[in-house]
């Protein structure tokens, strides 16, 4: 017997797991000249090479100028540290 066969599978892989492509605030210091940022920009840019089931904002890093970002699902760190600035977050469905 083969043995992928004769070692046991472990865990459960769920078929509907969402994955989202990553964005951290540090990121959109590229941006600084840009009063909003949407999914295309991201894309263009390069952060963003494959796109997955939508992007999600993370709160790693600081910004230091207002910017509007259009996001599919950001973490709460990440919408205070943006809103503190005098942004705005907009979170698509």
């Amino acid at each position: 017997m083969p043995l992928t066969r004769r070692i046991p599978k472990r865990g459960f892989k769920n078929p509907f797991r969402v994955e989202y492509a990553l964005v951290k605030v540090g990121d959109l210091e590229i941006f600084k000249g840009k009063e909003q940022i949407g999914v295309q920009d991201f894309i263009e840019s390069g952060f963003v090479k494959t796109m997955k089931d939508g992007i999600k904002l993370l709160s790693d890093g600081d910004i230091d100028f207002p910017i509007k970002v259009s996001v599919h699902k950001a973490s709460k760190k990440a919408i205070d540290k943006i809103k503190a600035k005098g942004g705005d977050v907009e979170v698509l469905i």
